[in-house]
């Protein structure tokens, strides 16, 4: 080929794939790939057929033009074989006229000349015969010398190749180097026109966003808009050739559900409250000690929100089966993110647990794990929680919620520490949630943010994930919700970065290398430029199930937490009379009983109260009091054997 332009793919080498019924690929087996769609799967059938023709031609074209058309070594290469064909011409010559000379000087010794002629004959036979012998070997060592160029040849061209082709790779990435280059003067220029727009947006909250033309390449992504930690660049595209295995299928689509799970519940009745009358005599007070009607709940308690963490536990799964810690710690953090997708909509509040409440989530059939939590604590309230999973890993955690209300806003604080434990090279993670904010509590549409940073620590090998969730900025032109991460060794050294949406997806990088870039802004410090592999996906939400708005926008998992079950502790949430009214949509009995229920809670004293199923102790390695499950739950449950649980309904 002439030159060409820059992202050309050459038809005659091209591989052409159909991806589904309107669109196709082409791809040249490297670093270029299009994917193409068209508007009918007839029209890509058209398209499909004439690229094949198109291919083809081109293909004979390359092959007439390239006799015609020869490099400089495949030249010096023919001159070479030419060579060794004269050679070994020369080599038959020599043996034909030296046998032929050997002949006839032994004809002359059968004479049997004597005196001084005999000898004079006799000599001149031994000085041929040296001199065959000689011209022999020299032949036979050009020979073996030119077959040993011919094959160190072959090498020569590979690595002549594979120089073009990486001249190839820079020119590509000069080209997105440039093209980054202009997406941020474009950036630049029309921040001026996206200030002056802000004031047409709605004040009802954050959506997730128009997509910016970042999303036209996911190679590139920024850090939070206002100080920039990092940055990246696509990497050589040779490292692709050994991309980081995955395995995207979902681990708990294999397992066929024994049981049938309800995928409906009653929908939310449409009730009107007078919000400022009651919540005007409780600005600063703990959330906790406030009087609330069950019109401000969803009919869950708090211990099954807690067990919703668990609504992405695959995540777990992959992770138990990583090689290398470093790459399981990516699967710990996108399932530390995961657990937020759940709160997008989820404005109500959860029933605060009567102090020996229980929940247990029993999906061992399922998906392989069981869970139990239980209220351990009445002030400060405390929930204790504990996972256990046959495919090689533990989860347990004790969450307190600290909540203030502000007058427009209420701030949800959770405190504590959430362990994940694998037994395949016994790394032990912990890490603390975010700060969830609800927005608009007295005027305005509900909404919820998250904000704060995570730090998820592998006590093992000393890797971390630093993980940062941006607080919604009105006059942010970034994306909504978004989070970045980098995860980095013992010696502080980057090799994974992270980014996406707390309510969508999370895709992660391999870095390839690290440096220093310019200036950030008025803080005068510099960001850090990550040379990174394409970005793959590791963890995408789940869609919610039809009608969700009429039913707390519960997801599929929510839908079965308060489903009734035979066999469970007398304690557990699913047996709580107010919750289980308002589900049935029957609020002002399940007012009543809520009264009515906490009265008595207020009335027990609590002063001795021990966990029935978590036992305190100092957590080893945080070195927090910290309530760990001691065992007995689920053998009590296979036994029926309830004696020891308090009447708390």
């Amino acid at each position: 080929m002439g030159h060409t332009c820059r992202g050309t793919i050459n038809l005659a080498t091209a591989t052409i794939t159909v991806d589904d019924a309107c669109n196709f690929v082409i791809s040249n087996g490297g670093a270029q790939t299009y994917h193409l769609k068209a508007s009918s799967e007839v029209e890509r059938q058209r398209w499909i057929t004439a690229l094949e023709l198109a291919k083809a031609k081109a293909a004979r074209m390359q092959a007439e033009s390239g006799e015609t058309r020869k490099t400089p070594l495949q030249s010096a290469l023919q001159t070479l074989g030419s060579k060794v064909e004269d050679l070994s011409t020369c080599n038959d010559l020599i043996s034909k006229h030296g046998s032929a000379l050997q002949r006839s000087l032994s004809e002359l010794d059968s004479l049997r000349l004597t005196g001084e002629a005999g000898d004079k004959i006799r000599q001149v036979t031994e000085r041929a015969t040296l001199f065959r012998i000689t011209s022999n070997a020299m032949i036979n060592a050009c020979r073996d010398f030119l077959t040993l160029a011919q094959g160190h040849s072959k090498r020569w061209q590979k690595a002549l190749q594979a120089e073009r082709d990486q001249r190839v790779r820079l020119e590509e990435t000069l080209e997105q180097l440039a093209k980054q280059h202009n997406h941020l003067e474009r950036a630049f220029r029309g921040a001026a026109q996206a200030n002056a727009t802000t004031d047409n947006k709605s004040a009802a909250g954050p959506g997730k966003g128009e997509a910016s033309d970042e999303d036209d390449d996911n190679e590139f992504f920024d850090a939070v808009e206002e100080a920039p930690e990092f940055i990246t660049v696509p990497a050589d595209p040779h490292f692709h050739k050994s991309p980081l295995a995955m395995n995207q299928e979902s681990l708990s689509q294999e397992l066929v559900p024994l049981k049938k799970r309800r995928a409906r519940i009653p929908d939310k009745p449409n009730y009107s409250l007078n919000l400022w009358s009651i919540m005007k005599n409780c600005i600063g007070k703990e959330l906790s000690k406030i009087p609330m009607p069950v019109n401000f709940n969803e009919p869950i308690s708090m211990l099954q929100r807690l067990s919703e963490d668990l609504e992405y536990h695959e995540l777990l799964d992959k992770a138990s089966k990583c090689q290398s810690s470093l790459e399981q710690m990516c699967y710990v953090a996108a399932f530390s993110v995961s657990s937020y997708s759940t709160t997008v909509h989820r404005t109500g509040k959860p029933f605060n647990p009567l102090l020996g409440e229980t929940f247990e989530l029993d999906r061992r059939r399922e998906s392989g794990y069981r869970s139990l939590c239980e209220q351990v604590s009445h002030h400060p309230p405390a929930a204790a929680h504990h996972v256990i999973s046959e495919r090689g890993w533990t989860l347990r955690q004790e969450i307190t919620v600290a909540s203030k209300f502000r007058g427009k806003y209420l701030s949800i604080m959770p405190l504590g520490t959430i362990h994940a434990i694998f037994e395949k090279g016994n790394n032990h993670y912990t890490w603390k949630k975010v700060t969830t904010t609800v927005h608009n509590i007295i005027v305005g549409k509900l909404w919820i943010d998250q904000s704060g940073e995570i730090d998820v620590v592998n006590h093992t090998t000393g890797d971390r994930c630093h993980l940062k969730f941006a607080p919604y900025s009105y006059f942010s032109r970034d994306v909504a919700r978004k989070v970045t991460g980098v995860v980095m060794d013992k010696n502080g050294k980057a090799h994974y970065v992270l980014s996406g949406t707390w309510d969508e997806k999370m895709e992660f990088s391999r870095v390839m290398q690290s440096s220093r870039g310019g200036e950030n802004g008025t803080e005068g410090k510099q960001k850090t430029v990550y040379q990174t592999l394409k970005a793959r996906e590791v963890w995408r939400r789940n869609p919610l199930p039809e009608g969700a708005e009429t039913t707390y926008y519960f997801t599929a998992l929510a839908l079965t937490l308060n489903e009734p079950e035979e066999g469970v502790a007398p304690t557990d949430s699913r047996m709580r009379p107010d919750q289980r009214l308002m589900e049935d949509g029957r609020w002002e009995e399940a007012n009543a009983e809520k009264q009515r229920l906490e009265e008595k809670q207020r009335s027990a004293s609590h002063e001795s109260y021990q966990a029935l199923w978590f036992e305190r102790s100092e957590d080893h390695t945080t070195g927090e009091q910290v309530h760990i499950y001691k065992g007995g739950y689920w053998e009590a449950k296979e036994r029926s054997n309830w004696e020891g649980c308090p009447d708390i309904f």
